[in-house]
């Protein structure tokens, strides 16, 4: 008996929660996500002691999400989404339904960008910080200790939806994603015609016999591939978390820090993963210092995808905000030094006699 080199993708997870009804896993771990940042930021109000009524957070939080929500489907449906599909069908952008075959079907919003929503909250947020002469920093930094590990749990999401899955891979954990179909008018998988492949090349001959994968009969075939989005789940999450909840949040040095270093650091890992990521249909790689000959198996760390681009304007950014924020700090602390060593009107004058 051949022992397969992969995983499949568990045949229980469905991602409906309850069958024949619109309620996905997606949207709850989005709900989960939210609930999570927004206890962190309390518990660190609470830790330190600021005046603030419990619905300044609440409505804060309120307005970050519809920022988020916002931005995330703006860039989803510009930046990484098929060329036409929205122009063919534009109320898919705000409507959860598609025509297929003369007929309505649900299909949720599917589609949101990270980098989008991201730009949306920090819009929303600041502005919302700024009415109510809030620290943009001081709060900054709460709000980005919360959304880390909340992160966790919309990558999970994508996990269950069996979307965002990686690039083909032989590693042992390398798992096959179940194919795009529609049963009964349900949404059954994610894994496109086009991230198939022949079966009569030889390439996929050749890792097929490595796996222990049968192909027999088969026309086209699906490949084991990184689970990237448990990945993400991981290091731009929990770890991303644990960095800045446990070396940051009691040590930073001045305000702002930890936004900085969370974007840095979300920035360093999505970049890292971006390698093992299948591109997003259309859009690729823009750039492309090295040819390839099969792009499906052959890996280059001179090709850039358009996540990269981002990722690496992100990283750029937070090493700019930390800068701004430390250099910030020192020139209020000079002020502050300047201004308590500055002799009083009373002792000016006798001094003067």
């Amino acid at each position: 008996m051949q022992i397969l080199s992969y995983l499949s993708f568990p045949s229980w997870l469905r991602p409906e929660i309850i069958p024949g009804l619109p309620l996905r896993w997606y949207g709850l771990m989005y709900l989960v996500a939210f609930f999570i940042a927004y206890q962190i930021v309390r518990i660190q109000v609470k830790e330190k002691s600021l005046d603030v009524q419990k619905d300044d957070v609440l409505n804060m939080f309120f307005w970050g999400i519809v920022g988020l929500l916002v931005g995330a489907r703006l860039f989803a449906v510009t930046i990484y989404a098929p060329a036409g599909e929205y122009l063919r069908q534009p109320w898919k952008i705000i409507l959860p339904i598609a025509i297929e075959g003369g007929k309505l079907r649900f299909t949720g919003l599917a589609g949101m960008s990270y980098h989008g929503g991201l730009l949306g909250a920090v819009v929303a947020v600041v502005i919302y910080l700024r009415i109510k002469k809030f620290s943009i920093p001081e709060w900054g930094d709460m709000i980005v200790t919360g959304s880390a590990l909340g992160y966790t749990f919309g990558r999970l999401g994508n996990f269950i939806n069996g979307e965002l899955y990686g690039r083909v891979t032989t590693l042992p954990w390398g798992m096959i994603f179940p194919r795009q179909e529609i049963v009964d008018g349900r949404f059954r998988g994610s894994v496109p015609s086009q991230h198939l492949f022949p079966a009569s090349e030889p390439w996929v001959q050749e890792m097929a016999a490595k796996l222990g994968l049968d192909i027999s009969g088969v026309r086209m075939v699906n490949l084991p591939r990184h689970p990237s989005q448990l990945y993400e789940a991981f290091f731009e999450g929990i770890v991303l978390w644990a960095i800045l909840w446990f070396a940051f949040r009691k040590r930073k040095t001045f305000p702002g820090q930890m936004m900085a270093v969370y974007v840095m650091g979300y920035g360093f890992f999505r970049f890292l993963i971006e390698y093992v990521r299948q591109p997003d249909l259309g859009i690729e790689f823009p750039i492309q210092l090295v040819e390839l000959t099969n792009p499906a198996i052959q890996f280059s760390p001179f090709n850039f995808t358009t996540g990269q681009i981002l990722n690496f304007i992100m990283i750029l950014i937070g090493v700019g905000l930390y800068f701004f924020y430390k250099n910030r700090a020192e020139r209020v602390r000079e002020q502050e030094s300047a201004k308590a060593e500055r002799p009083k009107g009373r002792k000016l004058r006798k001094k003067i006699r």
